[in-house]
């Protein structure tokens, strides 16, 4: 009778746990939210830190970057959706040795770009982060290719975004850029990547630009910028628009519905699903007294402790100019 009781007690926990585990992982990429929200709660936004998302074309993956609370180390994670249930998250198969951070797939999704600081040809003396790409096999991932001297150099380069022609927009700090991190981009022609230009000054400045987001159409930029007389705290999310002659407007804060007095950054548009996706570091406000050490161990493991989180909110609320 004590071994049933037992059993039954077991039996009803795993279906606890499994109907609260499942509750965690109802994604639903096609609901384009009204207001700002922590985006898979408890799933993908979590007490560590995330940041990063890429959504394949189809919807039916995502890749993000995730670290461990003072990021020593930062993992591309993946989840997949299949027969309408997500994933566990796991780490990509490429990824897990070294600093890889930025993902973003290429138009067709069998194409995967980001930033990783991982021995450039096995010269182990090289910290730098420079941009990869790898080839899609099943569900797996090839191992990655750096991308050619006319992107990467000696410096950081990092946040690669593509429209839908092969223009690679990325951040870097160089010689010949403007500010103290910049925006630069590397046109495609005849199927090659050309020597990288430096964007002007609509959108770059003295201060720090970086984590670019270009749309398809590349009529759209988004980006973080630190430093700027209108910005709200510690790095604000940008935006420009392309005019007819091929002209960038000047860059206008994305406001108070989008950014914090943390840093925001790392944006995305889910263009098929009608979502803007970004990273923030903003905490909840909490005056309360802690009494115990139990108390404040909860209050530093919760979702909102400074640590990044991906949040989400209708491309439509944007309100962009």
């Amino acid at each position: 009778m004590k071994r049933e009781k037992i059993l039954i007690g077991l039996l009803f926990s795993i279906a606890i746990w499994s109907c609260y585990n499942e509750k965690k992982i109802n994604l639903d990429l096609k609901e384009s939210p009204s207001e700002l929200t922590i985006f898979g709660k408890d799933f993908i936004s979590t007490e560590l830190y995330e940041r990063d998302i890429a959504i394949s074309p189809n919807g039916n993956e995502i890749i993000y970057t995730l670290g461990d609370y003072k990021q020593r180390k930062r993992c591309l994670v993946q989840i997949r959706k299949e027969n309408e249930t997500w994933s566990n998250p796991k780490i990509l198969n490429i990824s897990g040795q070294y600093q890889d951070i930025e993902p973003f797939y290429a138009e067709d999704g069998n194409k995967l770009f980001f930033a990783s600081n991982r021995p450039v040809d096995k010269n182990s003396d090289r910290k730098d982060y420079n941009i990869w790409y790898s080839e899609k096999s099943g569900t797996s991932w090839k191992e990655p290719i750096i991308l050619s001297e006319k992107i990467n150099t000696e410096q950081d380069e990092f946040y690669p975004s593509l429209s839908s022609n092969g223009n690679l927009y990325f951040t870097s700090t160089r010689k010949e850029g403007i500010g103290r991190e910049d925006i630069f981009i590397s046109k495609m022609e005849g199927g090659e990547y050309q020597e990288s230009e430096v964007l002007d000054t609509t959108i770059n400045t003295k201060f720090f630009e970086f984590n670019s987001f270009i749309n398809p159409d590349e009529n759209l930029l988004i980006f973080s910028s630190f430093g700027r007389p209108d910005g709200l705290g510690g790095g604000d999310l940008y935006y420009c628009k392309k005019d007819k002659n091929g002209k960038w407007s000047d860059a206008i804060n994305m406001g108070k519905k989008i950014n914090s007095e943390k840093l925001d950054y790392c944006p995305f548009i889910d263009i098929k699903r009608g979502n803007f996706y970004f990273t923030s570091d903003r905490t909840q406000e909490d005056k309360s007294t802690l009494k115990t050490v139990e108390e404040l161990k909860k209050f530093s493991n919760e979702i909102q402790n400074g640590m990044g989180n991906i949040y989400r909110i209708g491309i439509n609320e944007l309100e962009l100019e």
